[in-house]
Formats: structure tokens, sequence, C-alpha cells
């Protein structure tokens, strides 16, 4: 039987991955200019059916709501292409792992359509603040299905009887260890961040310097765990050794852009920190450069967490504990790289 068979399954999660991207750009822009608001009914848009809203008003009306429609129709796709992810993931038989994660992307995409709809009808930027963190943790988990499901290769091998059975290394354990904080890291980073965009307009000094503080010492945390597992991984010539460097350079492009995003946000620095962390003025109008900035600054926070999923797994993370025990050689099927 012939081995170049197209692996469906991974085909469709990369196009879940590729099409969420999309639609947390969206999201992004849609935080960025306010727009949230930009169409008061759901999930009707201005009493029409969604998907039947006329072209011409959507493509030529205002920006605010281009964006706000665009992403409720991205919001649909996301949510039917995990419907058909999760049927083909059952259909193929993949291991357990990858079955529950199939699972919890259907139950987090209903959940994040459900907070979208309750952000518009309730009008409440706390519900906002819970849709903001809900879609990294989607991307995640369809990252994760993506990197699972595709063929066998460096880092997500099948590995010798021998090499089951020998205890890992201090290094290799350093490097899921490592791999499973960046991970964490970099949510919670997302988590506080999404918390500085939907500020509340009477914002208490204080706590905006509380904000701002666990931000910027979780960009050091994430800085730090980037730099240890690209010195862990620098030895070896692994699929995760190249995934360490790539991340390493975004995070010094993450660590530019924030800087930059604070400028066109707040203004240039009075003072030396914190005497000028005090929110003394409305977030500037964006133009078109500024929330440029401000938005790529979340989309790369979002790409640091996919990166960081993938690293986590080539790294070792989610390998059956069952074949390791028995010291059998999993079979590589050709839907996927685990058996």
């Amino acid at each position: 039987m012939s081995t170049s068979r197209v692996n469906w399954t991974h085909l469709v999660a990369c196009l879940l991955v590729a099409v969420t991207a999309v639609l947390l750009c969206f999201g992004a822009l849609v935080t960025t200019y306010e727009a949230a608001m930009a169409v008061p009914d759901w999930p009707a848009t201005y009493g029409h059916n969604m998907f039947l809203f006329p072209m011409a008003q959507w493509l030529g009306g205002p920006w605010d709501l281009f964006l706000e429609h665009g992403h409720r129709l991205l919001g649909a796709v996301v949510g039917l292409l995990s419907l058909l992810v999760a049927g083909v993931v059952w259909r193929t038989g993949q291991r357990p792992a990858v079955r529950s994660l199939a699972v919890a992307a259907v139950l987090l995409v209903v959940v994040q359509g459900l907070l979208g709809g309750a952000r518009v009808l309730l009008d409440d930027k706390t519900i906002a603040k819970v849709h903001a963190c809900t879609g990294p943790l989607f991307f995640a988990v369809a990252i994760a299905i993506a990197t699972l499901t595709r063929r066998a290769g460096p880092g997500l091998v099948a590995q010798p009887r021998d090499a089951l059975l020998m205890p890992p290394q201090p290094r290799a354990v350093a490097a899921t260890v490592g791999a499973a904080a960046l991970v964490i890291a970099a949510y919670v980073q997302l988590v506080a961040g999404a918390q500085l965009r939907h500020l509340d307009a009477g914002i208490d000094p204080l706590t905006f310097r509380w904000l701002i503080g666990f931000h910027v010492v979780g960009a050091i945390v994430v800085a730090a765990l980037v730099g240890l597992l690209a010195w862990v991984n620098g030895g070896t010539a692994s699929v995760a050794r190249r995934w360490s460097w790539l991340l390493a350079a975004v995070v010094v492009g993450q660590i530019g852009l924030g800087c930059a995003a604070w400028v066109v946000s707040w203004g240039l620095p009075s003072g030396l920190l914190p005497e000028s962390w005090r929110l003394s003025e409305a977030i500037q109008a964006r133009s078109m450069t500024g929330a440029a900035v401000v938005t790529g600054h979340v989309v790369l926070g979002m790409l640091i967490l996919g990166g960081a999923v993938v690293l986590w797994l080539v790294s070792g993370g989610l390998r059956d504990p069952r074949t390791v025990r028995s010291g059998r050689v999993p079979a590589v099927r050709r839907e996927g790289a685990f058996a």
C-alpha cells in the first residue's frame, strides 16, 4: 500500500490553525479599534441572518462594522472546522490525547462563541476580558492537534526499544519541563495583556501600575525561559533546537513591540519607573501605525504561545506513558505521528 496518502487529519488541523490565526487577528483589531459594539445585536447582524448580511454593506460599510462582522463570520468558520477536525480525529482512530484535544477544541469554540455573544448583548467589558483569555487557549489546543497529527518526523518519531527503557537524561527532562513552564508563562502573559487592553475608564492608578508591573515581570520570565531552552537545546541538532532559537528571535521582537505599544498608547514615560506608571490621560486614539503596533504585539504573543506548545510537544510533552512502561515501539500511523 502506498505511504504517500494525504494526511487529511493533519491537513484539516492545519487549516483550523490558519483560520484561527486570522480570527485572532480580527479579534485583536476589534479590541484595538473598540469595535465590539459596531453590531449591537447577536447572533443576527442588524436584523439579518449573520450569513445573509448583504456583502456590499459589509465590505463598503464603516471599518468597525467590517471588523466586527468579519470576526463573527470567521468565528463561525472556526466552529465548523472544529467539528470537522473532531470527526476526522475520531474517524481515523487517533491516540486518546488527540481525541481529548479535539473534544476540548469543540467545547472551547462553543464557549468562546457564547462569550462573544454575551459580550455584545450585555455590553460588558468583564465578559470581553474572559473572551480575550479563552481565544488563545483554543489556539493552543488547535496547535497541539496539528502538531500531534503530522507525519512522523524529527522530535516526534518512534524511539528504539532500548531508548524507551532508558531513564530520561537530565537535559531532556529540563527541556520538557522548561517548555511546559514556557507554555504557562506565555498564556499568563496573554491574560495579563488582555486586562490591559480592556481597561476601564476609571481605573485606579495603583491598579494600573500593578497590571503593568505584572506584565513586565511576565515578559522577563518568558524571555528567561526562552533563553534557558535555547541553551538546553543548543547542543543538539533537533527540532527542539530550531524552535528554541526561533522563539528567541520572536521574543526579542515582541519586547520591542511591547515598548512601542506603550509609546503609542500612553506616550513616552515622563520619568523613571515606577513613578511614570500613572494613567494620567486616556488611551490615545489609534492611528493606523499605532493600531498596527498594538495589534501586532497581541498577535506576536499568540504566536509565542503557539510556538511554545510545539516546542513542548517536540521536547517530549504528551508522550504516551503506556508505551514507555511496556517498552514497546509505537507503530507510526500514516494518519499521524502517534499510534
